[in-house]
């Protein structure tokens, strides 16, 4: 049985064998209608739908609401998967259970791409935990997720040469509107007083934002939701909430809300109230075909749902008018 760090540095050589053997086939052509795209995760599936246009039909295999620390995959996931002309995922740890079948894809000639492939070995960028562990919520940085946008759009336009221009065109348009949300997330979390910039959630997926905005963030479970929290953990995280009078924490969409009661219990039994400041998306976007549940919508509904809880000032409708 492998420990967790064992398994880290197991899937750490998975990513950087998978970034090096998932480019042997190229030049495909769109001529004979679009090709088959698949993606991990709905933040990944999300932006390769926008890159690709109508070029490719791309299909994510963890839906929302679902955790990709602890999935595993179906014999249809993996037939998915194998059917696909291209395959995406993110790397660093989060799709630790699909690692094997990631490795035989890429060796049978698939392409298959780590969008995080820009920064996978920039250990100035990557967030490690004090056993370091790499961080692999990247997208929680808008810039970050920008990085991961050009490298789908160079993969695809490495495998479909012919229409390289569009993939070019559609990534330019993309990231013009996720500058304007860096910048959103910007001016909305510094108007949050400083000492209430503490951002409390059930696990912590939201290092990289937190560096990116100026918050603090408190995860009562580590980097993988695999990990458990202690007696100890949620006692001193009450005691830091009372101590600097913290008014809200976050519950996660994809996360177990039983840790975060019972910091509302334990602050609550000395006298200090905390509410549940609102439903975070950290590792899953929200319901599909809804606005959360794009990347764009769901940073934007982060970003105004933590801003107004913390006592910010952010419109109650989102950067774009749509929450």
């Amino acid at each position: 049985m492998f420990s967790f760090k064992q398994s880290a540095l197991l899937l750490t050589a998975t990513a950087c064998f998978l970034a090096s053997c998932g480019k042997q086939e190229a030049a495909y052509s769109t001529a004979d209608g679009p090709y088959q795209i698949s993606a991990t995760v709905g933040m990944i599936a999300d932006i390769v739908s926008v890159v690709a246009g109508d070029n490719a039909k791309v299909s994510g295999i963890i839906g929302e609401g679902i955790d990709p620390h602890l999935y595993k995959p179906t014999s249809t996931d993996v037939k998915t998967m194998q059917s696909a002309d291209v395959v995406f995922y993110n790397g660093l740890m989060l799709e630790g259970k699909m690692g094997d079948i990631l490795v035989r894809l890429a060796r049978s000639g698939k392409p298959v791409y780590a969008v995080t492939e820009k920064i996978l070995n920039d250990s100035d960028y990557i967030l490690t935990d004090e056993e370091d562990h790499q961080d692999p919520h990247v997208w929680m940085d808008v810039q970050g997720w920008i990085k991961a946008v050009e490298v789908v759009a160079a993969s695809l336009s490495e495998y479909d040469a012919a229409n390289a221009a569009d993939y070019r065109d559609n990534a330019a348009t993309y990231i013009a509107e996720l500058e304007t949300l860096d910048a959103y997330a910007k001016e909305k979390i510094v108007s949050i007083p400083e000492s209430q910039r503490v951002l409390v959630t059930a696990h912590d997926a939201f290092g990289y934002m937190a560096r990116a905005y100026g918050l603090e963030v408190l995860g009562i479970q580590g980097l993988s939701t695999e990990s458990e929290a202690g007696v100890k953990d949620i006692e001193d995280l009450v005691s830091y909430l009372v101590e600097n009078n913290i008014p809200a924490v976050f519950v996660e969409s994809s996360v177990s809300d039983k840790n975060i009661k019972a910091l509302i219990e334990g602050a609550a039994a000395k006298d200090h109230t905390v509410v549940i400041g609102g439903e975070l998306f950290s590792d899953a976007m929200g319901k599909a075909g809804s606005y959360q549940g794009t990347y764009l919508g769901m940073i934007d509904h982060n970003v105004t749902t933590i801003t107004r809880a913390l006592g910010g000032e952010a419109p109650a409708a989102g950067l774009n008018g749509k929450l």
